[in-house]
């Protein structure tokens, strides 16, 4: 991987693909269509859709450009074909907390990925960073705002 390289998953790889195929193919066409519409009104100095409508265009526009540019820097991580016990991107890891014995689940993932309710934690994340390299038994300290906690890694799986 390059420095400019963002690395994802396929699934997060192909979440993207399909953003940018419903905000070229859906989105993109609705805001124009509402742009139009708003102009037939008349005069656009004081018409309130015309300039949301371009306001939501610009924002569209935008994110296009991003999840292209995006998708053209991708290193796509192929976590099945991991095999190993350090932790490493795409890993998906059990741990516990030592104050609470808590056990929590995640797997480390890119960024535009990352949704903690659902256990995808972003590689940039204090807790993902205390994660790589470190293998099933070992404990890792994490400083959070709430001062520091204490983890110990239960299991390590790429799947």
């Amino acid at each position: 991987m390059n420095d400019n390289s963002i690395p994802m998953t396929l699934n997060g790889y192909n979440k993207l693909q399909d953003e940018l195929k419903n905000l070229r193919n859906v989105e993109r066409p609705a805001v124009i269509n509402a742009i139009s519409s708003a102009r037939a009104l008349g005069d656009l100095s004081e018409n309130a859709e015309y300039h949301s409508a371009k306001e939501k265009q610009s924002i569209i526009e935008s994110r296009i450009s991003e999840i292209e540019n995006k998708l053209s820097k991708a290193t796509i991580i192929d976590v099945s074909n991991i095999d190993s016990d350090v932790i490493k991107f795409g890993a998906s890891v059990e741990i516990v907390d030592d104050d609470t014995d808590v056990v929590s689940n995640f797997q480390i993932v890119g960024s535009d990925e990352a949704d903690i309710k659902s256990g995808l934690l972003p590689i940039t994340s204090p807790l993902a960073r205390a994660l790589i390299g470190k293998k099933v038994d070992d404990s890792i300290d994490v400083h959070t705002p709430g001062g520091i906690k204490s983890y110990t890694i239960l299991s390590v799986v790429y799947k």
